[in-house]
């Protein structure tokens, strides 16, 4: 039996139309979300409509993002963050020398700043700098999403929905309190922000001018950058005079092992 090329033809799209109109109720649904849920909560935290507006306001579901929940497709539950998939690709060789030549030159360049920072936090400077290199590349690496549209999809539909709307929440209350623009908002596929990655909460929670210029500047500031990256880890209890290791004596701990009974 034949089958006439154009019934062919529309079999074959049927998936695609429907998926087409399963996106576009879901794009409703978060539009209503966006109304009836974030709305009010930021409104609750200090946030003005006309600020709400302005951060929301042509925002649409971003469906290549990972780990979302989407109806009728099954989870996504893959790891996508670098440093808990392949080590190789974490620690290759040529980013260990770049990070490693380049935070010396900056720790040179900043090398005040850095013993301020350390006096008053007593995180060392080279546990500062590292964590600046790692995660953006010491503010060189590009971050290029738009944080409302990361936040407000991974708020609606994510593996961690409750949390990323939290975060969404923060988000607009950066904006509301001054101390970014909208379109300076740029974050990464996770929402983090600027040079030391911070999630909004932790911009609000432990971000701290380290230029003294009056301004809380994680996006172009490289004193507010290291300054913060310290005051978050003093704020988590880093232990003054610890550095990024020390030897553990596992005698003590398991006599076994010098009665002789493990051996390596």
């Amino acid at each position: 039996m034949k089958i006439a090329p154009f019934l062919l033809a529309a079999a074959l799209l049927q998936p695609c139309v429907a998926n087409a109109q399963d996106r576009a109720a879901i794009e409703g649904k978060f539009q209503g979300w966006i109304e009836q849920t974030v709305w009010p909560r930021a409104q609750a935290a200090g946030v003005t409509r006309a600020t709400f507006d302005a951060a929301m306001s042509g925002v649409t579901l971003n469906w290549d993002l990972p780990n979302l929940v989407i109806e009728g497709a099954p989870e996504d539950t893959s790891q996508y963050q670098a440093e808990f998939r392949h080590p190789a690709r974490y620690f290759n060789a040529d980013g260990l020398v770049y990070a490693s030549d380049a935070g010396a030159a900056l720790m040179r360049k900043h090398a005040a700043v850095l013993a301020e920072i350390e006096a008053r936090t007593g995180v060392p400077a080279q546990i500062i700098v590292s964590i600046w290199g790692r995660e953006s590349s010491f503010g060189a690496a590009n971050i290029p999403h738009d944080a409302f549209r990361i936040l407000g999809t991974k708020g609606f539909m994510s593996t961690r929905a409750p949390y990323f709307t939290d975060e969404l929440i923060a988000a607009l209350q950066i904006v509301a309190q001054g101390f970014a623009s909208r379109d300076a908002m740029r974050s990464s596929w996770a929402g983090a922000l600027g040079q030391p990655q911070f999630m909004p909460s932790s911009y609000l929670k432990y971000a701290v001018d380290g230029d003294a210029d009056g301004r809380v500047d994680i996006w172009h500031s490289e004193a507010d950058t290291l300054a913060s990256i310290g005051a978050y880890l003093a704020a988590h209890g880093w232990k003054a005079g610890r550095d990024w290791g020390f030897e553990v004596n596992l005698l003590p701990m398991c006599p076994a092992i010098w009665r002789g009974q493990i051996r390596g």
